[in-house]
């Protein structure tokens, strides 16, 4: 039988010690100051490193708790087939993995999101004719939103995953044991309630009218776990690549989004006199109003861009007179190899306006904000259009 020889090896010397000990600092000098040079943006660079190479991702399995909401966003209910805009379906969305954070299970995101044909239209700003719109129905959730920098925050996986076949089909074998259907409870009460705790699986069937009722207590904002901006920061890759592109072109700009198209719909009451919920909207939003607006805070010569909605050619050039105005058809060289519906250019589009030195918004989402008009976002009364400079503006 043979038998395995020990190497015997001389004991090292303490000065050879001490020369192995110097030569591994020296190398750990080196690639410090390797690292700190190579990768350094902002902060620590080496911190920055380590943080983008370890961001790997996230692994999910039947050890983990799900929340399941639906296969469409706002589905079942009055928005399942036409389905609604690209804000109100972030609203819903946020909604959803709101009460995802609070119960600590991971969402189960849709795969598609739907689109209106009503806010898929290229726009005469993007050099488009009138009438000309993109041929799509619908999208792949992953080409508007970065899924594994979501799952940062909140753990998800989408619906058409093999990893949401093996939950469901397990939770279906469990039963009760494995899977909830729930429809009228509040997360708290979810959240309160042993019976829930340990399930594989909840279904949520959230409220008709919309998702996001079901987070109806956002009004106080100590409520509100997800900020307005995360799902728009939480773009895909490629539309943050597309925006940092264009964001380097403008340089040092300000911006303005400015929202009329369907805002600006009107009806005619009883007495056959036209209403808008936005009385001051059409009023606020035309050049000469945005012009006195933004003055104090953008002064002449700025390079200005301009978001928007509008159909009519030309409607903002007046602001030519005072800024360097520039629109997404600027860029197209940029976003042509990259857009393919007008929700995809309208998340790029945020990204370029949140960068920006100044950014007025139409409708004020927070305190801070700078705005084109002091009409609230929402209002459910419809008022007689006002067009003389009547009322005392805030910003």
């Amino acid at each position: 039988m043979a038998t395995m020889s020990k190497t015997h090896r001389s004991k090292p010397t303490h000065g050879s010690k001490r020369l192995v000990l110097l030569s591994t600092l020296a190398v750990a000098a080196l690639l410090l100051l390797f690292f700190s040079s190579s990768f350094s943006t902002r902060g620590s660079g080496l911190v920055d490193y380590f943080s983008r190479s370890s961001r790997t991702k996230r692994q999910h399995s039947l050890s983990d708790k799900y929340l399941y909401w639906g296969d469409r966003v706002d589905c079942p209910g009055k928005n399942c087939e036409s389905c609604a805009g690209l804000g109100h379906q972030e609203s819903s969305l946020r909604c959803a993995l709101e009460e995802a954070m609070f119960l600590n299970r991971t969402f189960v995101m849709p795969s598609q999101m739907c689109i209106n044909p009503i806010h898929n239209k290229k726009g005469v700003l993007n050099g488009s004719s009138d009438n000309e719109s993109w041929e799509v129905s619908s999208c792949a959730m992953e080409s508007l939103y970065d899924v594994d920098l979501i799952s940062e925050k909140i753990p998800v996986i989408l619906d058409d995953s093999e990893t949401w076949h093996i939950v469901l089909s397990t939770a279906m074998k469990l039963k009760e044991r494995g899977i909830a259907h729930v429809n009228g409870a509040s997360r708290r009460e979810l959240n309160d309630s042993s019976h829930y705790a340990n399930l594989l699986l909840i279904n949520r069937t959230a409220s008709p009218l919309a998702w996001f009722v079901e987070c109806k207590d956002r009004i106080d904002r100590s409520n509100v776990m997800l900020p307005y901006s995360f799902l728009p920061s939480m773009a895909a890759p490629r539309l943050r690549n597309a925006a940092e592109k264009i964001k380097a072109q403008l340089g040092d700009y300000d911006a303005i989004h400015v929202r009329r198209g369907d805002k600006l719909k009107t009806r005619k009451d009883r007495f056959n006199v036209e209403r808008t919920q936005f009385p001051h909207l059409d009023r606020d939003t035309r050049p000469e109003f945005i012009m006195t607006r933004i003055q104090k805070q953008i002064p002449p010569g700025r390079t200005l861009y301009i978001g928007s909605n509008e159909r009519a050619p030309g409607f903002f050039s007046p602001l030519s007179a005072r800024y360097k105005v520039v629109y997404s058809s600027n860029f197209s060289e940029i976003l042509d190899p990259v857009i393919e519906n007008n929700y995809q250019l309208f998340m790029v589009e945020r990204l370029v306006m949140m960068g920006a030195k100044t950014f007025f918004k139409t409708f004020r989402e927070y305190e801070t904000d700078l705005t084109l008009t002091d009409d609230p976002k929402k209002n459910k009364n419809w008022e007689i259009p006002v067009y003389t400079m009547t009322k005392t503006r805030k910003n």
